[in-house]
């Protein structure tokens, strides 16, 4: 329970820390979609679902750019889509080592070294 507790509080504290970079790639993923919204004649519900959706990379091909900047602009929006994921993943891989590292006890982990140091005596 500990460890899930320091995890929180790390991801927390390092997400409220990295918010505005965070923010500043979700505002422009949202804006290059209202962009490709006019170009295309959509309607903006439906730019803000592509944009996520693009962004995210699922990409359900339901709705799709037709004009060439519009599939510029796709790509600048899957771009940063895979930055704004990146950046989470690694906030959450950084949170969990620290977490790891201040409530996991050495005499644990030199126990699981040495299980993992065993030779397998049973064939595949």
């Amino acid at each position: 329970m500990d460890f899930i507790l320091t995890f929180l509080q790390l991801f927390s504290r390092i997400m409220y820390l990295i918010w505005p970079l965070i923010g500043l790639l979700a505002f422009i993923i949202i804006l290059l979609g209202q962009v490709v919204c006019k170009a295309e004649k959509w309607g903006r519900f439906d730019a803000l679902y592509w944009s996520l959706i693009t962004a995210t990379t699922v990409g359900y091909g339901d709705i799709r750019p037709i004009k060439k900047t519009s599939k510029i602009l796709s790509i600048l929006i899957a771009c940063t889509g895979l930055m704004l994921a990146g950046i989470i993943v690694s906030i959450t891989l950084t949170s969990t080592n620290m977490a790891f590292e201040k409530n996991i006890k050495p005499q644990h982990i030199e126990t699981m070294n040495k299980d993992t140091e065993k030779p397998c005596t049973k064939p595949f």
